[in-house]
């Protein structure tokens, strides 16, 4: 495949599990294939000058009340039965963002991916905790100590770092964002133009 959709990532975000749940089948559709940068979203914040959305937008009337029947709507349109809001949010994903690097260095991405995914917006883990991180990644196969040292290892802090600051120069505000070439899209209501795009590629 030469298409390819950059997936600027950060566990944190409940709309970029659905997004990536949906992502799949859009590539496939496209005959494209998903490239996933992991980024820390707290450090995009921070060298945008942007805010999370509670913050940002809690004091507008009806605007928080709105975000939750769209994310009902988008989990009800491709039955996401799975989804359940963390009861830890906002968890802080510095951890597990570490821990998505060193995954991916081991050659274990995909896997810890899909446990650290199911852990956050299914299961209700605090993934930001230690402990829980390596029962998370034990229970899914894979060796949690191994991984948890990892995040402390110099190359996979800068490697982080490097993504963030890379994807905020680029343009990047928030999570999910995606770029299709040069072309960036923003949020999962805009994965209908992010296919169109792969489609036109």
């Amino acid at each position: 495949m030469s298409k390819t959709v950059e997936f600027i990532f950060d566990f944190g975000s409940p709309n970029a599990y659905l997004a990536l749940k949906v992502l799949p089948q859009i590539a496939a559709r496209a005959g494209a294939e998903i490239k996933l940068v992991p980024c820390l979203l707290g450090g995009i914040f921070k060298l945008t000058g942007n805010q999370p959305p509670m913050v940002a937008f809690g004091p507008v009337k009806g605007k928080l009340e709105y975000e939750a029947l769209e994310t009902r709507r988008f989990v009800a349109r491709h039955g996401l039965s799975a989804y359940r809001f963390n009861p830890h949010f906002p968890v802080n994903t510095l951890l597990i963002m570490r821990g998505m690097i060193a995954a991916e260095r081991a050659g274990v991405g995909q896997r810890y991916l899909d446990a650290v995914l199911a852990a956050m917006w299914e299961d209700g883990q605090k993934m930001d905790d230690p402990q829980v991180f390596t029962r998370v990644l034990d229970a899914a196969g894979l060796d949690g100590q191994a991984l948890l040292d990892a995040t402390q290892e110099p190359e996979v802090k800068a490697a982080l770092m490097a993504n963030t600051e890379a994807a905020a120069a680029r343009g990047v505000f928030g999570i999910p964002t995606f770029f299709v070439g040069e072309e960036m899209f923003f949020g999962k209501d805009r994965l209908g133009q992010v296919e169109e795009a792969l489609s036109a590629a």
